[in-house]
């Protein structure tokens, strides 16, 4: 069977420093029409950052689209300060926990939410980490606190509902296949 829908007509709603939001008239594989808002994204990498003693490093902060401080691995948006997802990795581990890797390696990709947006992240490895010399300066309104755990603590961590966010608990688990290699 052909899954394929067409575009036939589109309308931008939307468009963010962020984000920009598309509404599509699109042709069904049956040939009816059915409407899908898009959400548009640049890209975005999120980086499982390992310190010397093999902790995770993570950041609590405020999200307002939950409402809810999060605990999350490093992560940002691919944007015009970049060449490509790799500088992206090395800015935001300088901007957010203060840290320059030796060591960085793609681990894979992934859709964060096929279902409205086309946002594609990429997760990396980050090791052999050294403070930064000159640091970044955060994005505004950006208000972290850094703290690290062991393998287990994080584990743990996702158990108790503690870590609710995907691209962390997709790297605490990837943290996890590695260890058992």
């Amino acid at each position: 069977m052909d899954f394929e829908e067409h575009v036939v007509d589109s309308q931008n709603i939307y468009d963010g420093a962020i984000i920009n939001v598309e509404k599509q008239t699109v042709r069904l594989p049956d040939g009816q029409t059915a409407f899908r808002e898009i959400v548009h994204h640049s890209g975005a990498i999120g980086v499982l950052a390992l310190t010397k003693d093999n902790k995770i490093i993570l950041e609590k902060q405020w999200r307002a689209p939950v409402e809810a401080t999060t605990i999350e691995i490093p992560a940002g948006k691919v944007d015009n300060r970049d060449t490509d997802f790799h500088h992206a990795v090395i800015r935001e581990l300088n901007e957010e926990i203060r840290y320059t890797p030796k060591h960085v390696e793609e681990l894979f990709g992934f859709y964060s939410s096929v279902g409205f947006s086309d946002e594609y992240m990429k997760l990396y490895l980050a090791t052999d980490l050294e403070p930064v010399k000159d640091k970044l300066p955060r994005d505004k309104g950006e208000f972290l606190q850094i703290i690290e755990k062991t393998l287990d603590e994080a584990v743990s961590m996702i158990t108790n509902g503690d870590i609710k966010d995907a691209k962390t608990i997709m790297a605490i688990q990837h943290w996890q296949l590695m260890q058992s290699r």
